[in-house]
């Protein structure tokens, strides 16, 4: 398999990259390479691969034959360790310019293995003014061997002066029957439960694999979208933010826990914790202080976004379930992402009109909009909830 058979109902998508990638080896022996630039923007809904075609691209321009899927070149990028790749993830619900002008200058140096040096920036939207104004400038000049791959959401997410500059690839929505067939083909998983998992991620590859291999993913869709039918009252309603809110704090501290450990221990390594020799150890704690202070500061970040990507995962659920049963209202001929409720969705769209509805699907968007703008996450929940009572007061 090579590097590009993992992206799910992707063909135009990479059709475009394998051809890049034939450019890029072309300007390595000196053609002209019509077909490569060196600033490359990947778009694309929630969970439709941006990030995996990035890091495929990446792979297929450090690997001899473009992309093989089993040599070394590519084997390090699957891995993270290839030395001339780096990967960006910002932590927290920003990337500031110090780290965008320390991350500049590092994509400025030569490759180490002699073909290219490739940035890939995930969520380069979370950039800050400043720092897409740094980046613009890096991209605007960069070094004749450094390439730069950015993701995000949509084009318009990034700044004007940025998206002119860059070859812009945009990734679709996979089909459920493409999700489904690779859960069947790649995790042996049984085609109904595959079929399940793809309809209810509605095309998000990793998230169907989530919910097609673990019991507690599923169970987590399951108690998000019970909270519907669950609303009688105003007391329901906070119960069930509460609920959401805790829950999502509860699985954010399950993923950053870990990971918050490790990274302090590597740090108090570093600055000598359990070294010997008189006053060694007391001096270099105190010197690295600071770092630990700032450590602590990314973590804290990371875990609030965490918590609100785990929130805003609940809320997508709760916004495909109102539209099941806007299309039950409507009697639509479509499929729909939640059929293994279909006794709450026609309960729920016979209690009240398609426009009712419409409203509460705003409700939840809203909550999404207040929570980007860092509004508490219990009382955006909360006035979510109150607004989805059923029936309507």
């Amino acid at each position: 398999m090579g590097v590009f058979d993992d992206l799910v109902g992707q063909e135009r998508a990479v059709e475009t990259l394998r051809r890049a990638a034939a450019s890029a080896a072309e300007t390595l022996s000196g053609g002209r390479g019509a077909g490569m630039t060196h600033a490359w923007l990947f778009t694309g809904p929630a969970g439709s691969g941006k990030e995996e075609a990035a890091r495929a691209f990446a792979a297929a321009l450090f690997c001899p034959d473009r992309g093989c899927g089993h040599c070394d070149m590519c084997h390090q990028v699957a891995v993270g360790s290839h030395p001339d790749l780096e990967v960006v993830r910002p932590q927290g619900l920003s990337y500031g310019i110090k780290d965008t002008r320390q991350l500049i200058l590092r994509a400025a140096g030569a490759p180490t293995l002699g073909r290219w040096r490739v940035v890939l920036f995930e969520d380069a939207d979370r950039a800050t003014e400043g720092a897409s104004n740094a980046l613009l400038k890096a991209i605007e000049e960069p070094p004749p061997r450094t390439v730069w791959l950015l993701c995000s959401p949509s084009p318009d997410d990034m700044m004007i002066t940025i998206r002119s500059r860059c070859r812009v690839v945009t990734l679709v929505t996979p089909p459920v029957a493409a999700v489904a067939h690779m859960l069947v083909t790649r995790e042996n998983v049984p085609p109904e439960t595959a079929e399940f998992a793809a309809r209810a991620a509605q095309g998000q590859v990793d998230r169907a694999r989530r919910l097609a291999l673990d019991a507690e993913a599923r169970g987590r869709r399951e108690a998000v979208l019970s909270i519907p039918a669950s609303l009688a009252g105003v007391a329901e309603c906070v119960t069930a933010a509460e609920r959401l809110v805790k829950t999502a704090e509860e699985e954010a501290a399950a993923v950053t826990t870990a990971l918050n450990e490790s990274e302090i221990a590597e740090l108090r390594k570093v600055y000598g914790e359990g070294s010997s020799g008189k006053g060694l150890n007391r001096g270099l704690i105190r010197g690295g202080a600071g770092a630990l202070k700032e450590l602590e500061d990314r973590q804290k970040s990371r875990a609030t976004r965490t918590k609100r990507d785990v929130i805003d995962t609940a809320l997508l659920d709760l916004v495909t379930f109102y539209r099941d049963v806007l299309a039950v209202q409507f009697g639509a001929p479509v499929e729909l992402a939640n059929d293994d409720r279909r006794a709450d969705l026609e309960s729920l769209a016979r209690s009240a009109t398609p426009e009712e509805t419409l409203r509460r699907i705003d409700a939840i968007m809203l909550c999404r909009e207040r929570l980007a703008a860092n509004v508490n996450p219990q009382m955006a929940v909360e006035a979510m909830t109150l607004s989805l009572r059923w029936p309507v007061s």
